[in-house]
């Protein structure tokens, strides 16, 4: 995995109009190919690093600096709510970007079909989001995403409305992807358990402003299965994270 950052955060601020302070001097290194997930209370600031990522908004002050050129910088953004169109099959709503971008349409049938064999939906290209379960929705989010094939993936809670079984599921096949894909992926999360079994690394952020409060590196080789999810050592870096978050609480 390499070491060179591919987004470096200095000094970052972010005040509302109504003089709100989301970001305070936050300072954050991602190293190209890292799976980095962001945990803390609602209010922290967790979506509105992701948002100043995206370039979704502005930074009052501090620097977003990249260590991809802009040439070959290529972000995908997966938010909690899969928003599909209704009216429109799974393989349209995967096509929608590069539709946008204008890619020309044999290009695009081929990009969508990959994107569709990777998210295990091949069957499902013509069905229609009403036809499909919560779990099958956010494949297709993931999938419109992947589809401009990315290096940076950006995921806002993508997997926090679903039930157990079915994030667990959606955790393991996020992982394989990475593994194969070596995208540099920032992962917001409420769930202490799901970051730790993704993430090389786990950032607990405080409120009231929101920053950094803890870095903390899980420092277990992939693949990562469900022995190391009932592992001793998984559940002492679970109440590591815990500890912290509770102390930002305090």
């Amino acid at each position: 995995m390499s070491n060179h950052p591919a987004i470096t955060l200095h000094q970052i601020s972010k005040v509302y109009a109504n003089g709100t302070v989301a970001l305070q001097d936050l300072n954050l290194e991602i190293p190209a190919a890292q799976f980095i997930s962001l945990v803390g209370a609602s209010g922290c600031g967790k979506s509105t690093v992701l948002r100043l990522i995206a370039g979704l908004g502005k930074v009052s002050s501090g620097n977003i600096n990249w260590g991809i050129p802009q040439a070959a910088r290529k972000l995908a953004f997966v938010f909690q709510d899969a928003a599909l169109m209704p009216w429109a099959t799974v393989r349209e709503n995967i096509r929608l970007p590069l539709k946008l971008a204008r890619v020309p349409k044999q290009d695009a049938q081929n990009l969508v079909q990959q994107a569709l064999a990777l998210v295990g939906l091949t069957n499902f290209a013509d069905s229609y989001p009403r036809q499909l379960s919560g779990g099958m929705k956010m494949r297709v989010s993931i999938a419109r995403a992947l589809v401009t094939q990315p290096n940076i993936l950006l995921m806002d809670e993508p997997f926090g409305a679903l039930d157990e079984i079915t994030r667990s599921k959606l955790n393991s096949d996020l992982l394989d992807l990475w593994q194969k894909y070596h995208w540099t992926v920032v992962f917001v999360t409420h769930n202490i358990y799901e970051a730790v079994y993704l993430s090389n690394r786990v950032l607990v952020m405080g409120i009231n402003p929101g920053r950094v409060v803890a870095d903390i590196a899980i420092d277990v080789p992939y693949p990562r299965d469900e022995e190391f999810r009932t592992s001793v050592l998984y559940n002492e870096y679970c109440r590591k994270v815990a500890r912290c978050l509770a102390e930002t609480m305090n």
